[in-house]
């Protein structure tokens, strides 16, 4: 057997014990045992266990991000995170314990595709600040989308008996877009409510720009100020 294969049969192996598991955990003598290897082929090529249980989730997750990563993107931003975060649960749902070790504190790393959909979330708040949507930085936006998501997803994913309101999901994922989404595109204005998401915006857009007047330095700062007035909120 080949080293590719060997690595391939290994992680296949693996990521089907884990989906099997009653509590998503597995041994590596489990996985040596029903992969045919030595236990010195399997930390070859994974390290060690959180090295091979982090190689399953990207693996698992890759099905996931190839989704996103392929989609085309509409003209409403907003729209695509409504459909970013319901794709998100329903990956959850459908994969539960793939989805339990991806967030488990356990893993000391977070795996790479954890942070490239982090990446792309962040994207889509980007293109909503540039149009005028967002009451915040898509950073902060971000964080708060991500932590969101992944509580209700876990929440319906290990007690899914308390948390039966099928439209838990959506009641969350509403609130949490009307905290940092304005209801339109926001007009520039004196109103103290509308300097943040005006700061928002221009943070985005310069984000965006090529061959800015600015240097580097410059424009560091001038991002620094702008998240500071965006992620301050009206009540502050």
């Amino acid at each position: 057997m080949s080293t590719t294969n060997t690595r391939t049969r290994i992680l296949q192996v693996a990521a089907e014990l884990v989906g099997e598991s009653p509590d998503g955990d597995i041994s590596t003598r489990a996985v040596c045992e029903a992969a045919q290897v030595g236990a010195p082929a399997l930390y070859r090529h994974f390290g060690d266990k959180e090295g091979l249980l982090s190689a399953v989730v990207d693996h698992g997750f890759e099905r996931y991000l190839a989704t996103k990563r392929q989609r085309d993107e509409s003209t409403d931003p907003v729209e695509d995170l409504r459909r970013g975060w319901d794709t998100h649960v329903e990956f959850a749902v459908r994969n539960p314990n793939l989805y339990r070790l991806m967030n488990s504190p356990a893993m000391r790393t977070p795996p790479a595709a954890a942070l490239e959909s982090h990446r792309i979330l962040t994207r889509d708040l980007e293109r909503a600040a540039a149009q005028g949507r967002m009451r915040i930085a898509p950073e902060l936006a971000a964080q708060m989308v991500m932590s969101a998501n992944v509580g209700v997803a876990l929440m319906l994913v290990a007690r899914p008996a308390t948390f039966d309101d099928a439209d838990l999901s959506r009641r969350v994922r509403d609130a949490v877009h009307a905290s940092i989404l304005t209801p339109d595109a926001a007009p520039i204005g004196p109103e103290k409510g509308e300097v943040p998401s005006a700061a928002a915006r221009l943070s985005a857009l310069l984000r965006q720009a090529q061959g800015s007047e600015l240097s580097t330095a410059e424009a560091a700062l001038m991002k620094e100020w702008l998240d500071r007035v965006a992620n301050t909120g009206p009540a502050d």
